[in-house]
This record gives structure tokens, sequence and C-alpha cells, in this order.
């Protein structure tokens, strides 16, 4: 599932400036520390975003009326053009700096502009800025299309701080509790912080926590016990939770609608 789309159409100065701008917008910056100094590391070098982003424009085949594909996931980006390597190539040879361009005059015009320094250095180029990265990035090609897979190089990082960093982690649990409250509820007038602390297994003020949120969110109502220091609570809103859970299915169509690049007669498509 992705989070977002976006088509850029017109000159292809005007798609390539737009597509990386897209893309550096998304390329993250991960901080460590060396002692007193701190390390800024971007998720994708940019020598390795620029080339492989020149490398879709210049050497795709312009006899397809395709759209040249970018894809932004966490742990990498995909670059997706039309047209394989050219006859008598092979991958090992793009490797080796061997060059055999499609389009003479647009790597030209490129070279003019001093977007490109030299033909097959792009590859070589792409490789050398993970020399020192645990992933390596993937070159894939078929007879009629060419895919480079540039890893993010922060992934792993992130991915180990995210149970003890990423906030998003505790409302996760916090929600299966309450669905545990809201399944007692259904068969059971109304429920004590104590039987609370009991069902889920947790302490009393943790239990008392997450019962006043879900106050708070209307999810449920309280009132005051009679023969307890406690506070009863009980479940108010079972038909209140729907219209909820529209505005959440209408959030994600709309986010839907709104997350990857097309080039085109020839688009580029997010």
């Amino acid at each position: 599932m992705f989070k977002d789309r976006r088509e850029f159409s017109g000159s292809l100065m005007r798609q390539l400036d737009e597509a990386y701008d897209y893309i550096d917008f998304h390329n993250r910056t991960h901080a460590t520390f060396q002692k007193l100094l701190r390390v800024d590391t971007r998720d994708y070098p940019e020598v390795a975003v620029r080339e492989a982003l020149l490398n879709s424009l210049v050497h795709r085949d312009y006899s397809f009326r395709a759209s040249t594909l970018i894809s932004v996931y966490d742990d990498r980006i995909e670059f997706v053009s039309v047209g394989g390597l050219l006859p008598g190539l092979e991958l090992e040879d793009l490797m080796m700096g061997i060059s055999a361009c499609r389009n003479s005059h647009l790597a030209n015009v490129f070279y003019r502009l001093q977007l490109i320094e030299a033909y097959g250095t792009g590859m070589r180029k792409i490789m050398g800025a993970y020399a020192d990265a645990a992933s390596q990035p993937q070159i894939m090609a078929t007879n009629n299309a060419f895919k480079i897979v540039l890893p993010n190089m922060n992934f792993a990082a992130t991915a180990a701080e995210t149970p003890a960093s990423n906030s998003k982690q505790a409302p996760a649990a916090s929600h299966s509790r309450e669905d545990e409250i809201l399944r007692f509820l259904a068969e059971h007038p109304s429920i004590t912080r104590r039987e609370a602390r009991a069902l889920l297994g947790i302490g009393q003020s943790t239990a008392g926590r997450i019962l006043k949120e879900m106050v708070d969110r209307g999810q449920i109502a309280t009132h005051s016990g009679v023969a307890h220091c406690d506070t009863n609570w009980r479940n108010d809103v079972s038909l209140r939770q729907l219209p909820t859970l529209r505005s959440v299915r209408a959030g994600i169509t709309k986010a839907s609608r709104d997350h990857f690049p097309c080039f085109g007669k020839h688009k580029t498509c997010f």
C-alpha cells in the first residue's frame, strides 16, 4: 500500500527538477554520535539518487508511450524505466563502465548542461556511494525494462530503535487493551478499575489511565460506584464508534488518492 502518488509531466528538465525535489523531500537525515561528534547520514546518498534519476531519463526508450516509475518505500527506492539493455550488452559490462547510449543527442545535451560528467560512470558512482553500506544497490534488466533499487542506509538502525523510541508503538498496545475492555463491557454492565487491572494484568494506575483515556475519547462513560471506592465504568458508545471508523476509512481513502512519481506523454510517477 502506498501513502502518496504524484505525476510529473512537461519538459524533461521540469520533470527532472520536480522528481528530484520530491525524492529529496522524503530523503530523511539520521543522526548518530561518535563521542562528542554528531554524524548526519541521509537515507539515500544524494549522488546515487541523482545518477539513478538521470539514468531513468537519459537511457529510457522513448518509443514506448509508458511512464517512468519511481517508488519510494520505507526501506528502498525503486527506479523503473522502459527499455532494456541494448543488444550485445550485459549487466556486467555496465559495472565495468562500458556504455552504449540509446539517446545520443539527449545524452549530449545533458553533458553540455553538466548534468552528466561522462558516459558509463553512472553505475560505478551508485555502487561507490554504497561502498561501506551493509545493503547494496540492485540493478536488474529485462528485454524491455531497466530497474535500479537503492536501499535505505538508515532503515536497519531506525527499525532497531523503533520499539524503544517510536511513540506509535504505545497506542497499538493500548488499543488492544481497550478492545479487551470493550469486550468485557459487551458481557457486563460495568467495569471497575480493579476489574480492569485483573483483566489486563496491569497496575492500578495504568488501568486508571487507560479507562480515563477511553472516557476522554467518548468510548465509555463513568458513574460513581456505591459499594466501592473505585469508579465504575460502563459501555456507552457502541453506536458512537461507527462514525469514528467511517472517518478513519475516509482519511485512508483520501491519503491513498494523494505518495509515488510518472514521466509523460512520458511522465514520471511516484
